[in-house]
């Protein structure tokens, strides 16, 4: 996610939880990095890695 919209999302609903200043400051904390874990970069499936030990000439 972008993080100018992470951003965005975030402080908009430490706005809207928040009580105080440091409870805004904890929201804000809170939901901005739960919205970088929805990140889809990480969910590619792995490939294997082949490993040659060395090459034999005949």
């Amino acid at each position: 996610m972008n993080n100018f919209f992470r951003g965005l999302i975030a402080a908009w609903g430490a706005k809207k939880l928040g009580g105080g200043c440091i409870s805004t400051i904890i929201i804000f904390v809170l939901i901005w990095t739960l919205l970088g874990k929805c990140n889809n970069n990480g969910a590619k499936a792995q490939t294997p890695t082949v490993k040659t030990v060395g090459v034999v000439k005949i």
